[in-house]
């Protein structure tokens, strides 16, 4: 019994050091366990110089078995190969680091190095931008996605947390007007919860799709995005989508939210988006089609074609981003808005498709079965390792037979 909790030990513990990282962001990721795999080192160290070698290798498979059983069962779908494998060098390394200290402390600490080492450079996953020319994407929008709001001059350009992810994959030029110059050229439109335009722009932006362009329109019934900008202010981004007569030229109608509060949407392909205020599209003729329960709806129009988006509010970072300050690092999402929003406009993948918490009884239903198999592997580990600790210290209680003889 005593030697099954020694080998459970470290795999709860392990567990346990990876929550936080799990609650912060929601992602299910191996890699959030990298930094709690140091805990192996001292705890391998300690069934090494208590058991031995092997049961301190038994313990740390045992941690690894658990938290990818965790993994896969609150996701709902099996853990990224790569960062299952980057989990299992990290504590590999870990293991030996701590089963080498009591023995030889100068290789134990310097593998230990290189785990953190290791560790540090999991954490480096980055949105890089593409090599060469890249797309002509125009913007035409009412957000502050390119300056922020109750500033003045200089001081008040500045691009929102998904304008700098779009930059990695797009030549991204903010437009005043659908009749400007850099509409022409553009390769891409995203139209995003402009303020009223005119006539003869909604008639140019039709014309642009329909002659081969490819717009993304994000169209909101009810914008939630906060603004210091009082009400009333013409700088507010429009409360409520001003596209009407656009999309009901494409056949496509905004219905008003269902709700009001924010809700985290899980897609058909089990990609994670979270809404505010969101409603759906009505589909009036044989131009478009909607999926997702008529959150999005996709357009044929000409040699074009138009990707709407019942919701403006999902490209808030505050609904995706866990630090403002790091857009640029995956590992900071907190849903899968920037990659979703990088494809619908044609763009290079941005990152390893992440997994995510689903909800409450996924995480109670993974915290069972990930705690039943440590205990399962423990147990099992007891019966077939020495209990009496080959290449630890003595047993305690006392002297061996050839001692005594």
């Amino acid at each position: 019994m005593r030697t099954a909790l020694l080998l459970a030990a470290p795999a709860l513990l392990l567990l346990l050091c990876g929550m936080p990282a799990l609650f912060r962001t929601g992602q299910a990721d191996p890699l959030g366990w990298a930094m709690a795999a140091l805990i192996l080192i001292p705890a391998s160290a300690a069934l090494s110089l208590w058991r031995g070698g092997a049961h301190a290798l038994w313990a740390g498979a045992g941690a690894l078995t658990g938290v990818l059983t965790f993994v896969w069962i609150v996701a709902g779908r099996a853990p990224d190969a790569g960062a299952a494998l980057a989990l299992a060098a990290i504590m590999l390394v870990a293991v030996a680091s701590g089963s080498l200290l009591p023995r030889r402390p100068a290789w134990g600490i310097a593998i230990g190095l290189l785990a953190a080492a290791a560790i540090w450079w999991s954490g480096r996953e980055e949105v890089r931008p593409v090599a060469g020319p890249k797309p002509r994407l125009a913007v035409i929008s009412g957000l502050p996605l390119f300056w922020r709001e109750g500033q003045g001059g200089m001081d008040a350009r500045a691009d929102a947390p998904i304008v700098s992810v779009l930059r990695t994959r797009f030549d991204v030029n903010p437009l005043d007007s659908a009749l400007s110059q850099g509409m022409a050229r553009a390769d891409t439109l995203l139209l995003a919860q402009p303020r009223g335009l005119a006539g003869a722009e909604l008639a140019a932006i039709d014309t642009w799709v329909r002659k081969g362009g490819h717009a993304v329109v994000l169209a909101d019934p009810l914008l939630r995005w906060p603004s210091v900008l009082p009400l009333g202010d013409r700088r507010r981004a429009p409360a409520v989508s001003l596209l009407t007569t656009l999309l009901a030229h494409w056949d496509a109608r905004l219905l008003p939210p269902d709700s009001l509060e924010e809700e985290r949407r899980f897609l058909a392909q089990g990609q994670l988006l979270t809404i505010a205020a969101a409603s759906g599209f009505e589909i009036r003729g044989p131009s478009c089609r909607t999926e997702e329960e008529g959150l999005i709806a996709t357009c044929a129009l000409g040699r074009g074609r138009a990707t709407l988006i019942a919701d403006a509010d999902v490209i808030d970072d505050r609904l995706w981003l866990a630090d403002p300050a790091k857009p640029l690092q995956p590992r900071q999402w907190t849903a899968d808005t920037p990659g979703l929003l990088t494809g619908w406009l044609g763009g290079e993948a941005l990152a390893r498709p992440r997994g995510w918490l689903r909800s409450e009884a996924e995480l109670r239903a993974a915290i069972r079965w990930a705690v039943l198999a440590g205990i399962f592997w423990a147990g099992l580990g007891s019966l077939l390792l020495d209990r009496r600790g080959r290449g630890g210290i003595a047993s305690p209680r006392g002297k061996s037979s050839e001692e005594k003889g």
